[in-house]
């Protein structure tokens, strides 16, 4: 069975939210990623890290944190 949910990538002062499909099986390891979503993932998280906003959002929507002062 596959079901489609959404991963928040958080580096610095900005997270991604990247669409991924889980795969549950019998398998005592499930649910788990397809080996692309995985990848998709990683390149969001090194774009992030990179500053390269442009290049996260070809995996996901990009959100900048913004503190909440008090």
């Amino acid at each position: 069975m596959k079901k489609k949910t959404k991963k928040l990538i958080h580096e610095g002062e900005y997270v991604a939210e990247v669409e991924v499909e889980l795969e549950t099986t019998d398998d005592p390891w499930s649910p788990y990623l397809s080996l692309a979503d995985a990848e998709k993932l990683d390149h969001a998280r090194i774009a992030l890290r990179k500053g390269d906003l442009q290049a996260a959002k070809r995996y996901g929507r990009v959100f900048q944190l913004v503190p909440v002062g008090g």
